[in-house]
C-alpha cells in the first residue's frame, strides 16, 4: 500500500488489549517487608491509567498522532474514569467494550525512591478481549495505520487466535505490533505469532523469559527465525536498546538522556514502543524511529505514572537529535 494511501486512513496507530487503572502508591521501602509496618506514609495516591492500551496510547496522542482504543473495560467507576482519561488524551475511544460482569483490570503500584516498582494486579475485564470482540471491530483495522497488541502472556482468551488474526490484520494493509508484560510468558505460542508481526520489541527481562538466552542479540536471532520480515529487537532500560531490521542490519539505539529527575519507570518500555511506531509512521527509518523511541522513555520516567512526563513529538524529535 502506497504511503499516500495509507496516509488517509483514521488513526496512525490502534492500541489493542489491556486498558487498565493504576493506583500508583510511592514512595514506599522497596527492600523492607511490608510486614514490618503498619502504617506507610505516602505521596497523594491519584489514579492513573494503565496497561499497554493507555500507556501506549495516550503517549502516541500526546505526540500529536491520531490514536484508537480496542479493550475491554468494567461498568464501574474504574472503567468511566479510563475510557475519559484516554478520550482527554486525544484517543478514540469509540471501540472500547464495556463488561457490566466484569471489573475494570486494575493495578496498585508500589513505588520506590528509586523508581522502580512492584504491582498488585487484577485481571478484570481486560481478560475478556478475545477473537468475538475483534470479530465485531475488525473494520477498524482497515482504518489503521499500524497495531499494537498487548500484552503478550497477559491475554489467554486471545494468544491461540492471534496467529489468524494478525494475518487478518495484515491482509488490510495494516501493519502490526505486539508488546509483552507478565515476565514475558513463554516461545509458545509467540512461535506461532511471530511470523504475523512486523515489528516486535520486548524487554530485556521478557525476552529472557521467553527464549531463555542472555545475549541480546542471541534473543533477537530465536525470534528472527519465526519472524523473517518484521523489525525485532530488544529494550534494554537505561542502556537503550537493540534493534534488527528485516534485512538483518544491526542497530544498536542509545538512550536519552531523561529531561529532568527519574521519578518512576512505570509505562517507561510502553512509551518507547509508542514512540518507535511514531517514528515510523513519520517515515523515519528504524534507527531514527529508535532515537525517536529512546526520547519517548526518557520523558516517561520523569512523571509519576507512564505518560506524565511525555511531550509533543516535534520536542521528542529535539531531543532525539541531541542525544
Amino acid at each position: 500500500m502506497s504511503n499516500d494511501l495509507q496516509k488517509q486512513k483514521r488513526f496512525d496507530c490502534l492500541f489493542c488489549g489491556e486498558i487498565c487503572v493504576d493506583v500508583p502508591i510511592r514512595p514506599i521501602d522497596r527492600g523492607r517487608p511490608l510486614d514490618e509496618a503498619t502504617l506507610l506514609p505516602v505521596a497523594p495516591i491519584t489514579l492513573g491509567g494503565g496497561g499497554s492500551v493507555p500507556n501506549s496510547g495516550m503517549a502516541f496522542a500526546r505526540m500529536g498522532l491520531r490514536s484508537a482504543a480496542l479493550g475491554c473495560v468494567g461498568d464501574d467507576v474504574f472503567g468511566r474514569f479510563i475510557q475519559e482519561k484516554m478520550s482527554a488524551a486525544g484517543m478514540d475511544v469509540s471501540h472500547v467494550v464495556t463488561r457490566a460482569e466484569l471489573p475494570t483490570s486494575a493495578t496498585a503500584v508500589l513505588g520506590g525512591e528509586d523508581g522502580e516498582h512492584t504491582f498488585a494486579y487484577h485481571g478484570g475485564a481486560s481478560r475478556a478481549f478475545d477473537r468475538h470482540v475483534f470479530a465485531a471491530h475488525r473494520e477498524v483495522f482497515q482504518d489503521a495505520r499500524f497495531a499494537l497488541f498487548g500484552y503478550y502472556s497477559l491475554m489467554p482468551q486471545l494468544e491461540d487466535d492471534l496467529p489468524d488474526l494478525l494475518a487478518e490484520v495484515q491482509a488490510v494493509g495494516c501493519q502490526t505490533a505486539l508488546d509483552a508484560a507478565g515476565g514475558g510468558g513463554a516461545m509458545q505460542p509467540l512461535d506461532r505469532i511471530l511470523p504475523h508481526l512486523d515489528i516486535y520489541v520486548p524487554s530485556y527481562g521478557e525476552a529472557q523469559q521467553q527464549t531463555q538466552c542472555d545475549e541480546p542479540r542471541a534473543m533477537i536471532e530465536r525470534y528472527r527465525a519465526y519472524c523473517p520480515k518484521g523489525l525485532l529487537g530488544v529494550k534494554l532500560g537505561a542502556r537503550g536498546a537493540l534493534l534488527q531490521t528485516r534485512e538483518e542490519e544491526w542497530i544498536e539505539v542509545a538512550p536519552v538522556q531523561p529531561p529532568g529527575p527519574v521519578v518512576d519507570t512505570t509505562g517507561a518500555g510502553d512509551c518507547f514502543y509508542a514512540g518507535l511506531i511514531a517514528g515510523l509512521a513519520q517515515g523515519l527509518a528504524p534507527a531514527d524511529a529508535g532515537r525517536i523511541a529512546a526520547a519517548a522513555g526518557a520523558c516517561s520516567v520523569t512523571g509519576v505514572g507512564a505518560v506524565e512526563g511525555m511531550v509533543a513529538y516535534t520536542q521528542l524529535a529535539a531531543m532525539a537529535t541531541k542525544g
